[in-house]
């Protein structure tokens, strides 16, 4: 893509502010920092609009709690038209990783993630929204 200057002035302590992001992310200098700053923002305005956008769930649980895999399909299967994929990672005797691929209107998302995240025996979970233009 075509990268295109332009001047930005800022009050002293935000730009100390910018420069301290830079710094403690490692960004090789500000614009990139920027770059990574409005993308954010413009990924967050597509969810609380409502756009379409893709993102992934990640989810740790025990499978061995009674009827949580059951659960867990049964909630996938009605989620079936933004599931991409999904992958299931045995991380040790008891617990699973599962990695789900998605692609929707933001708000079908955010009920899936909801869903997954209230059954009982989710040991942790989070949703991570991108853009797809």
């Amino acid at each position: 893509m075509k990268l295109k200057r332009f001047g930005v002035s800022l009050e002293d302590d935000i730009l100390k502010e910018l420069d301290a992001y830079v710094k403690k992310n490692n960004f090789p200098n500000r614009s990139q920092a920027l770059r990574k700053l409005i993308k954010d923002y413009l990924v967050e305005e597509k969810v609380n609009e409502n756009k379409t956008v893709a993102g992934a769930m990640v989810i740790v649980y025990d499978h061995h709690k009674r009827l949580l895999v059951n659960k867990l399909l049964n909630i996938q299967h009605d989620y079936n038209k933004i599931i991409l994929a999904t992958q299931h990672i045995h991380i040790s005797h008891n617990l699973c990783l599962e990695i789900i691929a998605l692609k929707g209107k933001a708000i079908d998302l955010i009920n899936l993630s909801k869903n997954i995240l209230n059954i009982k025996g989710i040991l942790h979970g989070k949703l991570v929204f991108t853009d797809i233009s």
